[in-house]
């Protein structure tokens, strides 16, 4: 008898451009992992209670984002948490440092992030916990 393969770690995205939320689903679907766009927040607060992302990629250009109310309504959503991961323009320093300041696991800039993921997304998507950020 077959043991069976534990769940594949599922990844969630918050972005609102169609573009770059292909190359970042289609990057995952290629290295065999799993990452569901959402287009809203309210999109993302569902996905997060309905599924246990291992990992939630956060676009901070979003609009109307607060990263630090994001990171903190997280938070209150139990445990274990998710690592989160965001990126945005290498110019808004204030709002890269704001996200690192939230609690987000990884802060990267849009240029960091893309030449990252095939590489990092693997990582950021492991089942098991991370200590610390």
């Amino acid at each position: 008898m077959s043991v069976p393969s534990p769940p594949t770690p599922l990844g969630l995205l918050l972005c609102d451009d169609m573009i770059f939320t292909s190359r970042i689903t289609g990057t995952a679907q290629a290295l065999g992992l799993s990452v569901k766009p959402a287009r809203s927040l309210e999109a993302l607060k569902t996905l997060i209670q309905q599924q246990s992302p291992a990992c939630i990629i956060v676009d901070l250009g979003y609009p109307g984002l607060s990263i630090t109310d994001f990171m903190a309504g997280l938070a209150h959503h139990g445990s274990p948490l998710p690592r989160v991961i965001a990126y945005g323009s290498h110019v808004d320093t204030a709002t890269l440092r704001a996200a690192l300041e939230a609690g987000c696991h990884a802060v990267l800039p849009r240029s960091k992030f893309v030449e990252d993921l095939p590489r990092a997304l693997p990582e950021w998507l492991r089942s098991e916990p991370q200590e610390g950020r």
